[in-house]
């Protein structure tokens, strides 16, 4: 095996957490009084569309929320919204600390839609620890298609044994490995060290 010239890390679950999953849905349904069964079920119909970047954030909520009369406003959903993405600071200096000392590259490969995308890179500044950012929003697949991680290889001119890819949902690194990328399934800090500490990055 050659070494490891790359990092393609998943954002929400390792970065930052998620960008509106279900716990997210359930709590936006209690504040705004919402039915989370009817919710949930556009939600399935439409999210995977958003995450690809073939409908805006306020298409998705025109399927979701409101495609009726609401006493609340779109500004203040979408707030409530932005305000579920929080900062794992420790696992973020931890990577800005790997790509300085083995001069690293480092990808994002993310199912996520792009007002979200947006929104956390900026907000986050992940740009500091992300080269580029290959997100479902922008090349239009989502994982579990193999095709995000081959678009990931291409765009970083990245052979796949020298490549890791840390993400927190296990089928997803299983499709990574697949591909001959080195998975590591992210369950914190602490055994994502000591995975890629056995890898040679201490």
């Amino acid at each position: 095996m050659g070494g490891v010239t790359h990092l393609f890390l998943d954002i929400g679950g390792v970065l930052l957490t998620n960008g509106w999953d279900r716990t997210m849905r359930k709590e936006a349904a209690r504040t705004f009084g919402l039915d989370y069964e009817e919710m949930n079920e556009r939600h399935h119909l439409t999210f995977g569309t958003f995450e690809e970047g073939k409908l805006t954030l306020d298409e998705y909520l025109d399927s979701t929320v409101f495609y009726e009369e609401r006493p609340f406003t779109r500004e203040q959903f979408l707030t409530f919204m932005f305000a579920r993405s929080q900062p794992y600071p420790e696992m973020l200096d931890y990577v800005a600390t790997l790509k300085r000392r083995y001069n690293l590259k480092v990808a994002a490969v993310s199912n996520e839609g792009r007002e979200l995308t947006e929104y956390r890179a900026r907000t986050f500044e992940l740009y500091k620890v992300i080269d580029f950012f290959v997100c479902s929003c922008f090349v239009h697949f989502r994982k579990p298609d193999k095709d995000i991680w081959r678009i990931a290889l291409d765009v970083a001119l990245a052979e796949a044994r020298n490549v890791v890819y840390i993400d927190d949902r296990p089928p997803f690194v299983q499709v990574a490995q697949s591909l001959g990328i080195r998975g590591i399934v992210h369950t914190g800090l602490a055994p994502t060290k000591a995975a890629l500490a056995a890898l040679g990055l201490e």
